[in-house]
């Protein structure tokens, strides 16, 4: 007997992909820098679609995607110093997209559920979104194994929703786990 309940999830997943790609346009290596360009990526990942990105966070020109993600479950952690929740928060997501599952956490790091393939990164710019966390373009610092992941060297974080650390007072040594959602997008360099 099918699990409705993953079912239920997989096809939220795919309808909200769906949703990310068609809300977006075409990319093309005329692109002019106003035109920003972040793909979703349609079943032939040579064909790109892509939503528009802040210009302080568009990879650089060249380019390429190699997959789109959406969190189908996903919290940034925060802990408290001080009397307040501020700082860098830990992330703990599930992703599904393009290349399947995908798992986010600490490091921040990102690691295939289909080949073990994984990546570190580290910030490279943001740009901020009220009421949520900002968006990023973070560059790949390190690879281990072999497969999906083995060729991106960015990754945007776009389409953010939720995630802010926690107002007012707190116990030093806390922690608090918020929900957020977004889209993930892995680039490979020009090449």
């Amino acid at each position: 007997m099918p699990n409705t309940s993953r079912s239920r999830v997989r096809a939220l997943a795919v309808v909200g992909l769906a949703g990310v790609l068609a809300a977006i346009g075409g990319v093309t290596n005329q692109a002019s820098a106003a035109e920003v360009a972040v793909p979703a990526v349609s079943a032939d990942i040579s064909r790109a679609d892509t939503p528009r990105i802040a210009p302080t966070i568009r990879p650089p020109a060249g380019s390429r995607p190699v997959g789109a993600y959406v969190v189908t479950r996903g919290t940034q952690t925060y802990t408290c110093a001080g009397g307040v929740f501020t700082g860098a928060s830990v992330p703990e997501a599930q992703l599904f997209g393009t290349g399947g599952r995908v798992h986010h956490f600490k490091g921040p790091s990102w690691q295939s559920e289909r080949d073990g393939s994984l990546i570190t990164a580290k910030k490279t710019a943001e740009s901020p979104r009220p009421g949520t966390i900002p968006e990023l373009l973070l560059t790949v610092d390190a690879h281990t194994g072999k497969g999906i992941l083995s060729n991106v060297a960015y990754i945007s974080r776009l389409l953010t929703s939720g995630g802010v650390a926690p107002a007012g007072p707190c116990t030093d040594g806390a922690t608090a786990a918020v929900p957020y959602g977004a889209v993930y997008v892995f680039w490979a360099a020009k090449g």
